[in-house]
């Protein structure tokens, strides 16, 4: 299962944004064409449109054009990576929009977003799953990470330090049955919704390993979903 996104026209030499978005029939078809090339297949599973605030008066051409493209077999499918309810209504009423790519993690719920999904019957691709990290357990309040980090600001911010506490106050929740911070993280999301899937990142193969073996485990129980609950609720 392959999925990638468009809007951001990227300088491959700085792998910074550059210049204005395009998403004119014409520049979704040439970036289409140019994720075909480089991906070495002949379509493409999910098509993600990657601009979340993009405005919603011009989406219609958008969805439009990708449903052109999965009349013409280069995509299978497509949706939106927005954090914002309306966007993903509106995609999702077009004959071939199968998820939304959306911000939900332990500290980041995202309850209206889930019940769209649940009522189009639309994939919810859980982004940022562990918290930017925070919820592998790893960082501590004197953490240092190297200068091409984008995370090293996070470290001024209270917000960020007040979680980093947090996560130790929910881990023996979390990991009560024997999982690791990182596979709880993960079965909090399946818990919230049948329609969840997550995409954790990681580093290394041990990294990727121990997230698969989430798979294993499932989602939390009711009683740690109750439990979990209980302690956010006490932070509001």
């Amino acid at each position: 299962m392959i999925s990638t996104k468009f809007g951001y026209a990227i300088d491959p030499a700085t792998r910074q944004v550059a210049g204005e978005a395009d998403l004119s029939p014409a520049y979704i078809r040439q970036a289409c064409e140019a994720s075909l090339r480089r991906l070495d297949t002949g379509y493409i599973d999910l098509y993600l449109l990657h601009l979340r605030d993009y405005d919603l008066e011009r989406a219609a051409e958008v969805r439009d054009t990708l449903e052109s493209l999965v009349a013409e077999g280069k995509i299978r499918a497509y949706g939106w990576s927005t954090d914002d309810v309306e966007r993903a209504r509106f995609f999702a009423q077009g004959r071939h929009c199968t998820a939304v790519m959306h911000r939900l993690n332990v500290f980041m719920d995202a309850p209206d977003m889930l019940a769209l999904c649940e009522e189009f019957d639309l994939a919810s691709i859980s982004r940022i799953p562990l918290a930017m990290g925070l919820l592998t357990g790893k960082f501590t309040a004197g953490t240092e990470l190297p200068e091409e980090d984008r995370r090293r600001e996070f470290w001024d911010i209270p917000d960020w330090l007040r979680d980093i506490e947090r996560v130790e106050r929910l881990r023996p929740l979390l990991t009560a049955d024997g999982r690791s911070l990182v596979q709880a993280a993960l079965g909090w999301i399946w818990a919230r919704s049948e329609c969840t899937v997550p995409v954790p990142g990681f580093r290394t193969v041990a990294q990727a390993e121990e997230d698969a073996r989430a798979l294993s485990w499932g989602p939390l129980k009711p009683a740690q979903m109750r439990q979990v609950e209980a302690l956010l609720a006490a932070w509001q």
